[in-house]
């Protein structure tokens, strides 16, 4: 193992689930963590309506909070343009958007191995479209942010160094992980990937801020670009 050194739900009704699978008693029996964000927000949420099932006013809300950056909070009204999202529906997010960024740990998590990255990003595994992300870390590898940058297909006019330098360069960090997950389960990098990866490691290499590694991802396992000697 190399170290780092500086160098989901359908649009079903919720009662035509079986049982089993609604998201309420799959926490019960197996533990909130067993659960995606979609299933936690539509647990928050609770129910929709006729015109707005919940399952899909969930995906718009999962939606809206990917394209937030880092460092960017929601207030309520922002949340009510939701179609089906009403004031109570709205502040019950807020508020448990607010208590889990306050029971945040104080102190940074270090990223020294590939295996210390997947759990912080996990979770977007579940994502129907791949999502990239750029992970800033301080000169002790103490993670920053982590910043959604791209939702689509992996490719130099989606990926570009722009957005994913910003968040580094704005809390002058010294290096930066990236990754992205792969819907369809499949961890083989693609040449799009391989490309993107040599792109973002050439300016980050003229920028001084090092590209440490490209996690590609699924909710059950990935791969590292680094360990994979892909660089």
């Amino acid at each position: 193992m190399k170290p780092y050194i500086q160098q989901s739900i359908g649009h079903q009704l919720m009662k035509e689930l079986p049982p089993e699978q609604r998201p309420r008693e799959r926490m019960e029996s197996l533990g909130p963590a067993s659960l995606s964000d979609l299933d936690l927000l539509t647990l928050l949420l609770g129910s929709g309506t006729s015109a707005h099932p919940v399952s899909v006013v969930a995906q718009k809300v999962l939606t809206l909070l990917d394209s937030l950056a880092a460092d960017e909070h929601i207030c309520p009204k922002q949340m009510q343009k939701i179609e089906g999202v009403g004031p109570a529906k709205a502040t019950l997010i807020c508020a448990a958007l607010e208590i889990g960024r306050r029971r945040l740990p104080a102190k940074r998590k270090q990223l020294l191995f590939p295996s210390d990255v997947f759990p912080f990003i996990r979770h977007y595994g579940t994502r129907q479209q791949e999502h990239f992300l750029s992970i800033a870390l301080n000169g002790a590898q103490e993670v920053l942010s982590i910043t959604v940058v791209s939702i689509g297909s992996v490719n130099h006019t989606l990926v570009h160094p722009r957005e994913v330098f910003a968040p580094a360069l704005q809390q002058r960090a010294t290096a930066v992980i990236v990754a992205h997950n792969h819907p369809s389960g499949t961890l083989t990098p693609s040449k799009n990937d391989l490309e993107v990866t040599k792109r973002l490691v050439e300016v980050g290499n003229l920028l001084g801020i090092k590209i440490l590694d490209h996690i590609i991802f699924s909710e059950e396992g990935f791969i590292s670009m680094l360990e994979g000697d892909m660089f």
